[in-house]
């Protein structure tokens, strides 16, 4: 059984995750994203850009295995063989550059249990090194009960 008393935490600030060229145009390749702006700096530039401009799925990358550590953490209690990703929300506040050194910080919003599935939504809020938001996801992930 998860610990119920995880809600309303937020973890400590994980980073920095620094995004580089070669790792934005090597994930567009992966997703078959062929814009421009992924791949072309003098595109991305021309578009008013200061560097290569992430596909907006980009930032499971960084935040994915953040989620996973803290789902695999024996004292939160949750039975990571059994689960499966029931929604995930991406929000941006600005688009992510080649370049930017972005910082994730989780927050537990939820844990609920109901037909025998316990559902936890975690969300992560990422900013750059200043401090200025960059992106909000939200993860509902469900496991049994």
């Amino acid at each position: 059984m998860p610990d119920e008393s995880f809600v309303g935490r937020s973890l400590p600030a994980a980073g920095p995750f620094q995004v580089g060229r070669e790792k934005i145009r090597e994930f567009a390749a992966a997703i078959g994203d062929t814009s421009p702006l992924s791949r072309d700096l003098d595109a991305a530039r021309a578009a008013g850009h200061p560097d290569l401009v992430a596909p907006p799925t980009f930032s499971t990358t960084f935040t994915m295995p953040l989620i996973e550590a803290f789902l695999r953490d024996p004292d939160f209690g949750w039975d990571y063989t059994r689960m499966v990703h029931g929604d995930q929300r991406i929000t941006f506040h600005r688009a992510i550059h080649g370049g930017d050194e972005l910082f994730t910080t989780i927050h537990v919003d939820e844990l609920r249990t109901r037909a025998g599935s316990h559902m936890l939504t975690l969300r992560c809020e990422v900013a750059d090194a200043e401090g200025a938001p960059v992106a909000t996801t939200s993860s509902l992930l469900v496991t049994q009960a």
